[in-house]
């Protein structure tokens, strides 16, 4: 913004730096850096408050909004264990009020910066129409927001969390439409972001194994294996959607078998989480993604490709085979669960017998069926409860909650998104298609999509699948140190 006032910062330097800087490998892997120790040692104010400082840097001297992207995409995962309110009350930094006042002014602070960028795009540089999928999260929205009315469970924090869960779902969307430059992203920075993010999510999933009673003389209790964002079923939904970015560089690059090693680490990643569903859709997933490697590479990167499949392939079946006690340990509350619902099946059948009392609007987020939480009946959740029981399963969820409306204003918004991924197909929206799915599937049998972090990397990965693709054509095979950050 600063540019714009003040022109001959343009030829300065310093600002020529920043803005190669923003548009670098080199941040993005500095802001996951300080998610994982964020998420690992509980620094998380001040790591927020170093997201604020690059922010704020980045919105004043940068030709767009493009350096938000990984902090929006990071954020949710800063959170640790032991800052936990909910696990730790009594020891929890947010549960001290100089420590949440902190954060809600470090909030506060980035939201002011974020729309006042956004005002000065839209003044300086309007942009003529609306997103492809506006109709579809406006009608989203709105079932959302009346989720339960008429059903005698409505309520102000009913609509206000049903905001909530629009916002997180379409926010970033809109927001990046109309503030990134698009003709000067390269196809690359999407796949580069998820990633390193993997990266780091290989890290966190690594910490969780240090948890306390994680290991007993049975073998690894899944059930202890959480970090402070999440319990292990949230960390393998993003492991699965990071999955298929390195994928991405293995079709495209020269370098490509060192990619597809690291897409074989992602989905050990996904099993090390041992959330079950995570583990049996991130193994259909990997497969796809082999299967798009192997398609889109040429020459010798199929062949490098190829070989490290094999070699992957060869020695999980060996490992399997020659270190079975060590594997039946490692995996032993994955085994002695086999395949029980966890009262997932009594749940779905409450959750439609509530919908049928209320089948029309339902009866919203906060008015649960008793077998969620033990009761019989339908429990509203207390106050001052601000994430209610829910129903893992999207669509038994939609039900219960939005009734009818809710449920086919679902399935409109997934038409509009299926026709915005499929039609003019490439490898780009393939490999986002995948990473979508992920969120998806998994959410057949957890709540992921109504989980706010899992939310905010759909709503990014579908604004990069809409303006990449209007004017990117197909990546050329070059190696990553011969592309260029776009200077103004």
């Amino acid at each position: 913004m600063l540019t714009e006032s003040f022109p001959k910062l343009n030829d300065c330097r310093a600002v020529r730096f920043l803005r190669a800087f923003f548009r670098s490998r080199y941040y993005i892997a500095l802001i996951v850096a300080l998610m994982v120790c964020s998420e690992l040692f509980g620094a998380e104010l001040f790591v927020y408050y170093s997201y604020f400082l690059f922010m704020a840097v980045a919105l004043l001297f940068t030709e767009d909004t493009l350096a938000v992207v990984p902090p929006a995409v990071c954020g949710y995962m800063t959170f640790s264990a032991k800052n936990n309110p909910v696990l730790f009350p009594d020891t929890a930094v947010f549960s001290k009020p100089a420590a949440a006042t902190a954060l809600i002014v470090v909030l506060i602070l980035i939201g002011v910066f974020l729309v006042s960028r956004l005002i000065f795009e839209l003044v300086k540089r309007p942009k003529k129409g609306f997103p492809k999928l506006t109709v579809g999260f406006l009608v989203l929205g709105v079932a959302y927001l009346v989720g339960g009315a008429f059903s005698g469970h409505y309520s102000a924090r009913t609509a206000f969390f049903g905001a909530v869960q629009t916002l997180s779902l379409c926010l970033f969307y809109f927001y990046f439409y109309y503030t990134v430059d698009w003709k000067n992203t390269d196809k690359s920075y999407l796949f580069e972001v998820f990633t390193i993010v993997g990266v780091g999510m290989l890290v966190e999933i690594g910490g969780m194994y240090f948890g306390k009673d994680v290991f007993s003389a049975s073998g690894v209790n899944r059930d202890k294996l959480f970090t402070g964002w999440g319990v292990n079923n949230n960390v393998g939904c993003v492991m699965a959607m990071c999955m298929p970015a390195p994928f991405w560089f293995s079709a495209t690059d020269r370098r490509a078998w060192g990619f597809s090693v690291l897409g074989c680490c992602f989905y050990l990643g996904v099993l090390l989480t041992q959330s079950r569903t995570a583990m049996l859709f991130g193994t259909l997933l990997f497969c796809a993604c082999i299967a798009y490697t192997l398609v889109c590479s040429r020459g010798k990167q199929r062949v490098g490709n190829a070989i490290v499949f094999g070699v992957v392939i060869l020695a999980m079946v060996v490992f399997v085979a020659a270190f079975q006690e060590e594997f039946n340990k490692l995996f032993y509350s994955v085994i002695r669960d086999e395949f029980g619902s966890r009262g997932r099946l009594e749940i779905y059948q409450a959750c439609w017998e509530v919908f049928l009392s209320d089948p029309l609007f339902g009866v919203g987020f906060y008015a649960s069926p008793g077998a969620l939480v033990g009761h019989p009946g339908i429990i509203t959740a207390p106050e001052g409860v601000f994430l209610p029981p829910r129903a893992h399963n999207t669509y038994v969820q939609l039900l219960a909650s939005t009734g009818t409306f809710g449920f086919f204003a679902y399935f409109y918004h997934r038409f509009e998104t299926i026709a915005l991924l499929f039609r003019r197909p490439s490898k780009e929206k393939t490999l986002i298609a995948f990473s979508i799915a992920a969120l998806i599937l998994t959410s057949i049998l957890d709540c992921h999509f109504f989980n706010f972090g899992p939310a905010i990397l759909y709503s990014i990965l579908l604004v990069f699948a809409e303006k990449r693709s209007e004017s990117a054509e197909e990546t050329e095979l070059i190696p990553l140190k011969k592309r260029k950050a776009t200077l103004c």
